[in-house]
């Protein structure tokens, strides 16, 4: 595997995989550029050493071949104006227009190809598209991180065509080294702050995590799960029946490896899921029926922001409650500013998952905390210890 930062890039061709799946309005003008800021210290090194580069990404999810409200010529400008260069766009991700821009590309200049979801061979992982975009460029960057755990033609398939000259981009390697902090290299005590609506999501992760951190704090609708699991009254609250035991497993191991698992003692309760329902705090065991559960109560707060802020190394996904909702958000905002004060304090503090970035964006503490991850999916599966496909076809 080669280094970004040591490689020669003088008058090569450079394709790089970049996640430019970015939300447009309905004058498809981009309303959140956060993925193209990632990507433009990737594709400035490559220029800057003297190479050209040729940009992939897919944009939404097309189900039969081109649409225009997917096409990422839309995001021709915006780029540009990033880039600060005039940035080409051929109309096809294979074919003979690619293929005779990528030929004629110089040093300095920047190909953006077309939607490579308008094939389904992308998400196949189709060895000969794979082979088709390999041959418009002479070394292979993938800087995907978000989506690094599919196996597609883009993100593995195409490296091994490029067996000499291949790596990770800097949005690669700053996800990997990030979340490896927290993994691997967490400084004690850890704590890990899981929330967000089922347990089934967080199962995988809660079970790794178990022998890496101090603390396990659980929010949101997950914790309900937990709750009955300790024999609690939840009322309407979100339950997984058959996640019960599997609960009661987790909570068995986190004790056995002396893991603090600290379940709500207490909750904000509604009386239906509206911003507008009927309130009041309650114990969060005694929830009576008719009423729901959509964030921790101020008890829990204290109590996890106390944990929070005594912590060297935090890990949060997933919000504490309903968010979305200011009547249901306070759990989620405490949360956050208890990590952007323990950040301050000398933490080091990762966001990941979409709700936990979206909470943590919200509230505008972004630049607050250590390093706010851009790949969901990706990252909660490398947290859970699995292999990444994208990252194992560089690293291989």
């Amino acid at each position: 595997m080669k280094n970004i930062d040591k490689f020669d890039f003088t008058n090569k061709k450079v394709i790089t995989r970049v996640d430019f799946n970015v939300p447009l309005n309905d004058d498809f003008e981009i309303t959140d550029d956060t993925r193209i800021r990632a990507a433009i210290p990737t594709i400035r090194k490559v220029l800057n050493s003297g190479g050209s580069v040729i940009l992939m990404s897919h944009l939404g999810r097309p189900k039969n071949g081109p649409e225009h409200k997917f096409s990422l010529q839309h995001l021709v400008p915006e780029l540009s104006k990033q880039l600060g260069v005039n940035v080409q766009f051929a109309d096809d991700c294979i074919g003979d227009q690619a293929a005779e821009k990528a030929g004629n590309l110089k040093a300095g200049q920047v190909l953006l190809l077309e939607n490579l979801r308008f094939y389904k061979e992308e998400t196949k992982g189709d060895e000969e598209f794979a082979k088709k975009l390999a041959s418009l460029a002479d070394v292979y960057i993938n800087d995907a991180f978000g989506t690094a755990h599919r196996a597609h033609a883009s993100t593995a398939i195409i490296a091994k065509f490029f067996p000499e000259n291949k790596m990770f981009g800097y949005v690669m390697n700053n996800e990997l080294i990030n979340i490896n902090k927290v993994v691997k290299e967490g400084k004690k005590p850890v704590t890990a702050i899981l929330g967000g609506a089922k347990v089934s999501g967080k199962i995988e992760i809660i079970n790794n995590l178990i022998d890496k951190v101090d603390n396990l704090l659980i929010g949101g609708g997950m914790m309900f799960t937990f709750i009955v699991a300790l024999g609690g009254e939840v009322g309407n609250s979100l339950v997984e029946d058959d996640l019960i035991e599997t609960a009661k497993e987790a909570m068995k191991k986190a004790e056995e490896n002396n893991v603090c698992f600290h379940i709500p003692t207490d909750a904000v309760i509604a009386d239906k899921f509206d911003n507008d329902a009927n309130q009041k705090f309650c114990n969060s065991h005694e929830i009576p029926k008719g009423w729901m559960g959509l964030d921790i109560g101020p008890e829990t707060g204290q109590v996890f922001r106390d944990i929070i802020e005594s912590s060297e190394t935090i890990l949060w996904n997933g919000p504490m409650g309903v968010f979305e909702m200011d009547n249901f958000a306070q759990g989620t905002i405490e949360v956050a500013h208890a990590i952007a004060d323990a950040t301050k304090n000398g933490a080091f503090s990762l966001i990941g998952g979409g709700d936990s970035v979206a909470a943590i964006n919200k509230f505008k503490l972004q630049d607050d905390v250590s390093y706010v991850s851009t790949g969901g999916g990706a990252m909660l599966e490398f947290i859970e210890g699995k292999t990444l496909p994208g990252v194992a076809a560089i690293e291989e």
